[in-house]
């Protein structure tokens, strides 16, 4: 392998609604990494919130790619990374997850690729703490994730390809820890089957191309309606995308982020972009939205994009 190699990782939006902890979709939306070897750890971070991140060795991507030189026999080596965050931060988008599998991604693939996509997936999960960022981000489209003690599943689900994701992003972030603090330990049976039928009913409407099912299918009662406590522009923010025709609206992952589905030929992406951006501000939340597609392929090499110097 080069001595110098430049990675991409893709955004990532979990849940999908219904699918609490166990839905993940990668997304057109990526962070680019240029990584090699190094005589001492070297980070530089550009882009969106990198004065937030740490240039040091405590810095995410670093450690996780610690984590594969540990593994693998190599622990007294250093990298050098420079990075370039396309990936707000604290929106849920998957920042952290597509940091850690930036990290085991980078390490593995100058080393020759020892470590199996599975490893890579435990050992990205074991860092983040739950696998539905992390595998969408590792091996793009979309999963359904189930952890079985210390194994981690992870199944594909084919989308349609003219499936888009309009995604509003507040300029207002959203921590994580807060959003699931809030959740209750104990849910009502019929919240349960509630949201059990809807995951079964999103992945059957993307997986046969029914989008008129999709509306009913993200719907959820075991996470949204808590985390509106906090973040009460939610529900218009849902209400607008609607409105303006988007097939299906959620909360991406913790938030603060809001994904509605589209389909390209409907030529409804903007409008629903606006209306959902409209419905924030007019709310006391300002933000911005981007059209995007599910990204098909997941953490990957690729020639070093011009530009990026």
């Amino acid at each position: 392998m080069s001595d110098v190699l430049t990675i991409r990782v893709p955004a990532t939006t979990a849940n999908l609604g219904p699918g609490f902890d166990c839905l993940g979709m990668a997304l057109s939306l990526w962070n680019t990494m240029r990584v090699g070897w190094a005589d001492k750890p070297t980070l530089s971070l550009h882009g969106l919130g990198a004065e937030h991140l740490r240039r040091d060795p405590g810095n995410l991507m670093y450690r996780s790619a610690e984590r594969v030189l540990i593994e693998t026999g190599n622990a007294g080596r250093s990298l050098s990374i420079e990075a370039w965050q396309e990936i707000p931060l604290s929106r849920g988008l998957g920042s952290s997850s597509a940091a850690i599998v930036g990290g085991i991604y980078a390490a593995n693939a100058l080393l020759g690729y020892p470590l199996s996509p599975h490893r890579l997936l435990e050992l990205a999960t074991e860092i983040e703490g739950h696998p539905d960022n992390v595998a969408p981000a590792l091996m793009g489209g979309m999963s359904i994730v189930v952890a079985d003690g210390t194994t981690v599943h992870a199944a594909p689900v084919p989308v349609p390809k003219d499936l888009q994701c309009v995604v509003y992003i507040p300029d207002t972030p959203m921590a994580t820890h807060e959003a699931r603090n809030i959740l209750g330990s104990e849910v009502p049976r019929a919240d349960a089957v509630f949201n059990a039928g809807r995951t079964a009913l999103l992945v059957a409407s993307l997986t046969l191309d029914r989008p008129e099912y999709l509306r009913l299918a993200t719907q959820d009662r075991l996470h949204q309606p808590q985390r509106q406590q906090v973040y009460r522009q939610m529900k218009v923010i849902f209400d607008h995308a609607l409105a303006a025709g988007a097939r299906g609206v959620f909360l991406s992952g913790a938030g603060s982020s809001v994904v509605a589905f589209t389909k390209q030929g409907e030529n409804r992406a903007f409008t629903i972009g606006y209306e959902m951006a409209d419905a924030g501000d007019k709310s006391g939340l300002t933000g911005t939205f981007q059209v995007l597609r599910p990204a098909r392929g997941g953490a990957e090499v690729i020639p070093h994009p011009k530009g990026l110097e």
